[in-house]
């Protein structure tokens, strides 16, 4: 593999891994936790903005966007100054976000920073852990 071609690649991989996290945030959107689910691994876990404890598991994960998504309309997420990186099959991305929408009927809107990381199982690039900090 020459060069040329080898950085293409990586470039691509790095737009797959942006992709899967914006298509993440697209079946939030949509209301689609099935979707939003294909994308997280089984080993998943997570620091949340508000959590006082690490969430564990995909089950955890998927049940808890679910309950957001239940009692939430008009979420949307945008993504700034992301940061990837790959090393083989595990890749990170560190990114600041802004969120709006309403839950419980109240309006929310917050900018936060986050780092997911993600593992590469056959051609798909799955989250397997995220960290999110309010700003």
């Amino acid at each position: 593999m020459d060069l040329q071609n080898g950085k293409t690649t990586v470039e691509q991989e790095k737009l797959a891994i942006k992709t899967t996290l914006i298509t993440m945030w697209d079946a939030i959107e949509q209301g689609d936790v099935e979707r939003y689910a294909r994308y997280v691994h089984d080993d998943f876990t997570q620091f949340g903005e508000t959590d006082s404890i690490l969430r564990i598991g995909k089950a955890a994960e998927v049940e808890g966007i679910e309950e957001w998504i239940k009692n939430s309309t008009g979420i949307h997420t945008e993504m700034d100054e992301p940061l990837i990186t790959i090393n083989g099959n595990v890749a990170w991305i560190t990114y600041y976000w802004r969120d709006e929408g309403i839950t419980d009927g109240v309006p929310f809107n917050s900018r936060g920073k986050s780092t997911r990381i993600f593992v590469k199982e056959g051609d798909k690039w799955l989250c397997i852990h995220g960290h999110n900090t309010l700003l």
